[in-house]
């Protein structure tokens, strides 16, 4: 699909995949490419415009990642932040140097509102500060264009050649008018239209997959979950009886959940597929014996999901292609864009096995962030209560279980998690009793977007009807965030957590302590493992 594209080019920072996400809610497309990507590359692309991220190192030390003069003179506007901003400064002639003391955190800036980068924000409002390194020497033909008391060049442009930058992180909820910024940038320097709407999308979707397929036959990996979902109903709205949806119960779902998939997709439900589940947790547990390693499990499960669908398929006859509902954080977090470490191989895309036995993989969601699948997904017809379910990882729990994978462990932290999700709900139709009007659907401000239970590894000693007993500890986690890339512990309400507690302790078998994760995102991320 031709579309206005802004590029981000990542330096290996841990907000790359914010500054797109930032960049989508302007309604104007955006993806992650690697420093290492040669500038050919870059410029067939046509890209309306250039955000350099931030990154961990300095612009001056030996080895460090850089770009060449040429990426600047491509008659393109180019945004640098933070670390992306001191390297426009070292590449174009200006100098970067130490500071005396760190700037980290909330810092109160004021700002040359004359520039078309801070157009309609206030003259002095509160960003978001990371850096050792500090400009002390502009560029040639550079004008600074903002500064705190620490820093004399908080940002600075070259209006005639379209060259900004922004010591400080405008993609994180903290800069106050971020989100302004990045939109006079994208929407008033680079001219975008901003024509990147999910209605749009799903039409063309659809026309495309259409074309792509003919009158092939394409086998969908149903999880179940949002993303696999949205995927299903994109190719039924496209195909129609072409497609099968295989959905595998591999054991590590959510209580009852495997029925809940097949009353939404089986033959009583209201999309025309063909619709195959298959039981598989003997499988699982059996491939899993004993394996306590993360990313082990993941690629174990990846590569079950593939030979199960293979099998189906030769039971179904010829299949040309597979679908799944591949995420554009599942591609980058498994480090297939950008340039972040692989934070962890996601089942659909890193744990993949070399041997697949269809003629092309369709991930139609590939491109598309979080919130953009639900949005999607409303498009599409989908009801409400499947598109905001809570999200759930395609390994299931099996991530959520610290160490090996057992039947057993299973059954602990597929019941203790029904409870807290009980509780949960509980919770909210009280508050709403206090707060709300009759039959409104209104949340309370600590509701989490995300929550659930997982298995630690850890058993403790317990008295429980005055006999000893040591068993294992259950975690809770709770998360609010917006995009799913960063996030901060949910403050659920202390009767809350103490009525789940007391509830996992006397109904689950194997369970004598809870613990509450209060753990934000970075430093850990949303799932256990």
């Amino acid at each position: 699909m031709e579309r206005e594209k802004v590029i981000v080019i990542d330096f290996g920072g841990q907000y790359n995949q914010l500054v797109a996400r930032r960049v989508r809610e302007c309604n104007v497309y955006c993806e992650i490419y690697s420093y290492r990507t040669p500038l050919d590359e870059i410029k067939a692309m046509k890209p309306a415009g250039i955000i350099l991220t931030g990154g961990p190192n300095s612009v001056y030390a030996e080895g460090a990642a850089g770009c060449k003069r040429d990426l600047f003179e491509m008659g393109i506007p180019v945004l640098g932040l933070c670390y992306g901003a001191q390297l426009m400064m070292h590449v174009l002639g200006g100098k970067v140097e130490k500071a005396a003391a760190r700037e980290y955190g909330k810092t109160p800036t004021k700002f040359d509102t004359s520039s078309e980068l801070f157009k309609g924000i206030p003259e002095e409002s509160v960003v978001w500060m990371s850096h050792f390194d500090y400009i002390s020497a502009i560029a040639p033909g550079f004008t600074a264009i903002a500064h705190t008391d620490n820093c004399p060049v908080a940002a600075a442009e070259d209006r005639d050649a379209g060259l900004y930058l922004l010591q400080f992180h405008p993609e994180v909820l903290h800069t106050e008018y971020g989100k302004e910024i990045l939109y006079n940038f994208v929407r008033g320097i680079c001219g975008c239209a901003g024509d990147w709407r999910m209605d749009s999308f799903v039409e063309t979707q659809i026309k495309a997959i259409r074309e792509k397929v003919g009158s092939g036959k394409v086998l969908c990996a149903l999880s179940g979950g949002v993303d696999s979902s949205v995927a299903a109903v994109l190719l039924s709205k496209a195909i129609g009886k072409q497609l099968t949806c295989v959905f595998v119960d591999h054991g590590l779902l959510r209580k009852n959940e495997g029925d809940e998939v097949e009353s939404v997709f089986g033959p009583d439900g209201p999309y025309e597929l063909n619709f195959i589940r298959v039981n598989a947790a003997d499988r699982y547990y059996e491939k899993l014996a004993g394996v306590s390693e993360p990313e082990k499990k993941r690629k174990i499960i990846g590569e079950e999901f593939i030979r199960v669908f293979e099998e189906e398929a030769k039971k179904i006859g010829a299949v040309d292609y597979l679908v799944q509902g591949t995420i554009y954080p599942d591609v980058v977090e498994s480090g297939l864009g950008g340039e972040s470490a692989v934070i962890k191989s996601h089942h659909n895309v890193g744990g993949l096995p070399d041997h697949v036995d269809f003629k092309e993989i369709i991930e139609p969601l590939r491109d598309l962030f979080k919130d953009e699948v639900r949005k999607a997904g409303l498009e599409l017809g989908i009801p409400e209560y499947l598109v905001f379910r809570q999200p759930f990882p395609g390994p299931g729990l099996g991530i959520r279980i610290i160490g090996d994978v057992t039947a057993d462990k299973v059954r602990i932290v597929q019941d203790a998690d029904a409870i807290y999700r009980e509780e949960v709900d509980k919770a909210v139709e009280i508050w709403r009793e206090k707060h709300s009007e009759p039959d409104s659907k209104e949340l309370p401000p600590w509701m989490p977007d995300q929550y659930f239970a997982a298995l630690t590894n850890m058993r403790s000693v317990g008295v429980m009807g005055d006999e000893r007993t040591y068993d294992y500890a259950i975690a809770l986690r709770a998360v609010k965030t917006i995009d799913f890339m960063t996030a901060e512990c949910a403050q659920l309400p202390y009767k809350l957590l103490m009525a789940a507690t007391s509830r996992i302790i006397n109904e689950v078998r194997g369970v004598n302590r809870v613990m509450y994760d209060l753990t934000s995102k970075p430093p850990g991320t949303i799932e256990f493992e």
